[in-house]
């Protein structure tokens, strides 16, 4: 990988909650994935109250959830880690669509509708709009432009629970949204898409403080590559943390039990890569994965 594609990232998280009654269980997915071009450099995360805590990694996904049960009273979790990304770069008219024959088996599941990405009710939108494009990168691009023209970024004019086919009729939403719709139309055309979350770097500080990010990975040439619908932020600074078939895969906290959310901190930022060089993430026309591929 050449050097002037590496990346170093340093990001914190703090998320405190007020647990109102007794075992209140928690979900959190706030850690970076382990993946062979996102190398974890430090990796420190604390919990408030002295509470058993146990990891677990999706093989399928690298996702690390991370599971605990509080007590009454406040709980704060806080995480800190330095990620060094080396992403893969390729011409983006060199990358085919993967046919279904040739799609891994963890693929398969990104080809089908899922709570919020309703790929079969988009069915006959999805083709008409660009069932008749080029079978490539390129078609994905144009998925991702199209909602990026078409769906304004407006604050607040979406729930939890809006699926992408509401985002279609109202044309709003936040980064979730663009996300679900994106999804729901690359799966109605048969490319395998997933949600992943990171943070927002990048982002222009007038949407508001730092924060969690939806963004899309699309299995197209043997690789998830990366696209952002909303346009908020600078891909080349996502450090990925979770992905899954939408939303529901992907929270960065669930809670089960009276649990009131009281604070919510982020901040990301360059720092120097092992190479002694510090590298501000920009915009590339190039087409990035930090997924390592098929096997050679």
């Amino acid at each position: 990988m050449p050097n002037e594609h590496r990346v170093c990232l340093a990001y914190e998280v703090e998320l405190g909650y007020q647990v109102e009654a007794p075992d209140a269980d928690f979900i959190f997915n706030v850690q970076p994935a382990r993946t062979p071009r996102q190398r974890i450099v430090h990796d420190l995360l604390t919990v408030s109250q002295p509470v058993a805590r146990h990891e677990y990694t999706d093989p399928a996904t690298a996702s690390r959830f991370l599971r605990l049960r509080a007590g009454v009273g406040p709980l704060t979790l806080r995480y800190s880690g330095t990620v060094e990304l080396t992403p893969f770069h390729e011409e983006p008219e060199r990358i085919p669509e993967t046919w279904i024959p040739n799609l891994p088996g963890e693929v398969l599941p990104y080809l089908y509708p899922s709570r919020y990405c309703e790929s079969d009710v988009l069915n006959g939108f999805a083709m008409s709009q660009f069932g008749s494009l080029w079978q490539g990168y390129g078609r994905v691009q144009a998925i991702c432009d199209w909602v990026s023209s078409h769906v304004a970024f407006v604050s607040g004019s979406s729930s939890g629970t809006t699926s992408a086919a509401e985002t279609l009729r109202t044309r709003q939403g936040v980064c979730r949204d663009f996300a679900h719709l994106m999804i729901a139309l690359c799966r109605a055309i048969n490319i395998p898409a997933r949600f992943t979350t990171g943070l927002d770097y990048g982002a222009d500080p007038a949407l508001g403080p730092t924060d969690f990010h939806a963004y899309v990975e699309a299995y197209v040439g043997g690789r998830w590559y990366m696209f952002d619908p909303s346009g908020t932020a600078i891909p080349m600074g996502f450090v990925r943390l979770a992905s899954g078939r939408d939303a529901a895969d992907a929270a960065y906290a669930s809670m089960f039990g009276k649990v009131t959310p009281t604070t919510r901190w982020l901040g990301i930022q360059p720092v120097t890569a092992s190479d002694g060089v510090l590298r501000i993430p920009v915009r590339v026309p190039h087409a990035i994965s930090t997924d390592d591929g098929p096997p050679h």
